[in-house]
């Protein structure tokens, strides 16, 4: 056999070995990693040596210095953040689109993955109800998908007032409004600093106690306006979950000819569930959407998606040139800031393919029961508080001061069972669980709640 062929195959049964094995100890192992990033430097750091090693042996050497520094992510109890576990067949469709190599920025150079991301984009179009002529671009992540939709946006708003921003640049363009809610997610702001927007230049306006923009207070900050605008919306508020009232503020908008962006980085999926849609009662009217498909649809990382309603208007954004690309009608690098890329839609339509219309509806509901199930298992313990209402994935409690919460916080990850993280909500010290994962079961809820209580009585 050629040995770059038995390479390549001993080194993938390797890593298939090693990957088992990390996934099999997920019920037992702490959720949180045991060694610090200093430890990991020390463990794969010194002189790069002169000569290599087998590629087996490479794996191997990862698998063993790498496991006291994973965190058991894809395992039931990781509550931090905004994280979900991924689902089987969309890490096996990640591992194909890693051995297939395909650069998929153009149909016409990988027609096989450009297809398969383009029906998985129409797949989650239809279940979401949002227009079925909309582009949809696989970018990194939630922050990129952001990033991407308010570049659209801004481009498309200074064209409607005459300025053409690719030809003429902004530095004399007509000034653009940018509109914010209070409790927006941070990665709102970064997308505007990337866009040359500064923190003094937002309009921000008032949220209500669950953290949704109130629409009088937008139809106040928008009286008498003109020319170039955007306004942001949310569709599930990091720390509450709580989703803005776009029935009533998108009509607002409008009025003013602003471009509506939706922030939807796990809410956007509430559509899917028929018991959980009402929260996004008029999304279907904004501009653009954005969304991270490895938060609630628990596919891998890097394959966020920024959703443009008009195609033409995330073409006049991002269309790029040179003489020796290839063409088609409407490629990937025509709706995102990139060319070369991998094939990151793959997963999401195995991960679709494999749910179903049904499935993917029962998921939403099953991290909304665990939620539901997760507060009202905390109320049962003495001193905690439950601080929001439980509307959709997101749970926020506390103790009676902010040192005991940061103190609990820190004891649940030390004691191993679970993983939640720290936040700070209306100036108080708070603790957050999101239930993202498709691995959570009733047993793990029981289990984290347990192991809190014992740590609240210790």
């Amino acid at each position: 056999m050629d040995k770059r062929v038995d390479d390549r195959a001993r080194g993938l049964d390797a890593a298939h070995e090693a990957a088992l094995r990390f996934l099999d100890s997920l019920d037992d192992r702490p959720v949180w990693p045991r060694a610090s990033l200093e430890e990991m430097l020390r463990a794969f750091g010194g002189p790069l040596a002169d000569d290599g090693c087998d590629p087996v042996d490479v794996i191997d050497e990862i698998a063993m210095r790498a496991d006291p520094g994973l965190v058991a992510i894809p395992g039931g109890r990781f509550y931090g953040f905004v994280i979900g576990g991924t689902h089987p067949a969309a890490l096996a469709a990640d591992w194909l689109v890693s051995a297939w190599d395909q650069n998929s920025g153009s149909a016409s150079l990988t027609p096989t993955t450009v297809a398969m991301e383009r029906v998985a984009g129409g797949w989650m179009l239809d279940i979401l109800g949002l227009p079925d002529t909309a582009s949809v671009g696989f970018v990194t992540g939630g922050q990129m998908a952001n990033f991407t939709c308010l570049a659209t946006a801004r481009n498309a708003v200074l064209a409607r007032a005459g300025w053409d921003l690719s030809e003429r640049g902004l530095r004399e363009s007509p000034p653009l409004r940018f509109v914010v809610g209070a409790d927006r997610h941070g990665s709102i702001d970064r997308a505007a600093r990337f866009l040359g927007i500064g923190r003094a230049e937002l309009t921000v306006i008032e949220s209500d106690r669950h953290g949704r923009m109130r629409a009088d207070a937008l139809q106040s900050a928008l009286a008498e306006h003109s020319g170039p605008l955007i306004v942001c919306l949310q569709a599930g508020e990091v720390h509450t979950g709580a989703f803005d009232d776009f029935a009533a503020l998108i009509p607002v908008a409008h009025e003013h000819r602003a471009w509506v962006h939706i922030d939807g980085a796990f809410g956007l999926w509430a559509a899917a569930s028929e018991q959980l849609r009402p929260l996004t009662a008029g999304m279907g009217d904004a501009d653009s959407w954005a969304t991270d498909a490895h938060k609630t649809l628990n596919v891998p990382y890097d394959c966020g998606m920024a959703i443009v309603r008009d195609p033409a208007d995330s073409i006049a954004a991002f269309r790029t040139g040179g003489d020796y690309l290839v063409y088609s009608s409407l490629d990937p690098w025509d709706v995102t800031p990139e060319l070369s890329r991998r094939a990151r839609g793959v997963p999401a339509w195995a991960a679709l393919r494999s749910l179903g219309r049904g499935g993917v509806a029962r998921l939403i509901d099953r991290l909304h029961d665990n939620a539901r199930s997760m507060a009202a298992g905390l109320a049962t313990i003495d001193g905690i508080e439950v601080i929001n209402d439980v509307v959709y994935t997101q749970v926020m409690f506390r103790l009676d001061s902010d040192e005991a919460t940061r103190e609990l916080g820190a004891a649940i990850l030390a004691e191993g069972t679970a993983a939640v993280t720290g936040a700070e909500w209306r100036g108080r010290a708070a603790l957050r669980c999101s239930m993202s994962s498709w691995a959570t079961t009733p047993r793990d809820v029981t289990m984290t709640v347990e192991a809190i209580r014992a740590l609240t009585s210790a």
